[in-house]
């Protein structure tokens, strides 16, 4: 009997520790998030272990984890039609919808799916699910770029990736081989995807070799900065699921190719102090408290270290560049940017990246979008369908299906 009840009360802690944390009321069904949530957490408490015993590199660990049940292969349907192939060296998922009958061209959307850099696929239920809703809803030509992740490949061959795929498609004769109508083209991408889509986008509208452009982007909680995770809503949601701050500056260092050691550093943005040259000049471009509504800034002040780590920007010189922090780009290149439409939620470390890249852009003069979602979390976009149903997913989703279909 004693063993039994020591055995309870342990399990009983075991189950805590991993469900229970406490959420704001404000959430999407808050106790639903807590039980995804630990999930999660148990994959990638499984592939640290995994990590540690020397079976694999955690992230290949836990790329296999959470996505072992979700592969599936290019099945068509009567109305839309899939395919896997590769353009340019580059592995895509092309999803057609019916061919109208009289002809006419239809709209495309280039989609780059997030997980950090280095997790998902175009190829997982979750975005086959979601960019065949797009598909079918907005009756779009969808191609789902597989693009290289870490650790195999670090920055920046997920932008060059990202990029050559999308120069292929937007070649004439491409486009004309999928009846896409030249001039109703949208880059897109969620999370990590989001910030390889506004990599991509400017990129784009720079190369003069490009004869076709892009006449939207649509950013969904992009990840758009390296320079400060003091910003109020990492400040405020540094332990929300289902991304923390301390996860998210880790996904940075895989990507950028930099040593976890610099992460604790950075935490208190030890990496962007006054005595580092290079990234003075680049955070005055980040400056959230003229970039963010007071509805966001509350009572957070911003953390800004007069004596730091320069080791951190000469060993990931990479923190510097352009393609991997879309929001530094000067106001020259953001001009040339098209239509825009930007998702961000409430609960969500990433909430103040997008909404400064709103406020950027719009004093370039482009014209933006921005959905605001104050029950939304990270990443709530794909938890849309059974069994990992969330009403923030499905108004997210259906937000932002109903945008491109009205402007795209």
């Amino acid at each position: 009997m004693r063993t039994s009840t020591v055995l309870l009360t342990a399990l009983t802690a075991v189950i805590s520790y991993y469900v229970y944390s406490p959420l704001p009321h404000t959430l999407s069904e808050p106790w639903k998030l807590m039980l995804l949530d630990a999930t999660f957490r148990c994959a990638q408490d499984i592939s640290n272990l995994a990590h540690y015993v020397g079976l694999g590199h955690h992230l290949h660990v836990l790329n296999f984890v959470s996505s072992y049940f979700d592969k599936l292969d290019p099945i068509s349907t009567l109305n839309l039609k899939v395919t896997d192939t590769v353009f340019d060296g580059v592995e895509v998922r092309i999803f057609e919808p019916e061919k109208e009958l009289d002809g006419t061209l239809k709209r495309s959307i280039i989609y780059i799916h997030g997980g950090g850099w280095a997790l998902g696929s175009a190829r997982t239920r979750s975005y086959d699910s979601l960019c065949r809703r797009i598909s079918e809803d907005v009756n779009a030509v969808v191609v789902s770029i597989e693009y290289r992740l870490v650790p195999n490949v670090h920055f920046p061959e997920q932008v060059n990736d990202a990029f050559v795929a999308t120069k292929y498609f937007m070649q004439p004769e491409v486009l004309a081989r999928y009846s896409v109508d030249p001039h109703r083209i949208a880059i897109s991408g969620d999370s990590a995807g989001g910030n390889l889509a506004a990599a991509v986008c400017q990129q784009v509208a720079q190369d003069k070799s490009i004869t076709t452009k892009v006449k939207l982007q649509s950013l969904v909680y992009p990840v758009l900065q390296i320079f400060d995770f003091n910003t109020p809503s990492y400040q405020q949601n540094m332990d929300m699921p289902i991304l923390s701050r301390f996860v998210m500056i880790k996904f940075w260092l895989d990507y950028l190719n930099g040593s976890h050691s610099f992460a604790h550093a950075m935490l208190v943005n030890n990496h962007t102090s006054l005595d580092i040259s290079e990234t003075v000049a680049l955070r005055k471009l980040l400056n959230w408290n003229s970039l963010l509504p007071l509805s966001f800034k509350k009572n957070y002040e911003p953390v800004i270290q007069r004596v730091g780590n320069p080791s951190i920007v000469r060993e990931v010189p990479a923190l510097l560049d352009i393609r991997a922090s879309p929001l530094i780009a000067h106001k020259d290149i953001l001009q040339k940017l098209p239509k825009t439409y930007i998702l961000t939620c409430e609960h969500d470390v990433l909430r103040d990246d997008g909404t400064m890249y709103v406020k950027r852009l719009e004093e370039a003069g482009v014209d933006v979008t921005h959905d605001h979602y104050e029950d939304g979390f990270h990443g709530c976009m794909l938890f849309a369908t059974w069994p990992t149903y969330f009403s923030a997913g499905a108004r997210t989703r259906d937000g932002y299906v109903k945008w491109l279909t009205e402007n795209l």
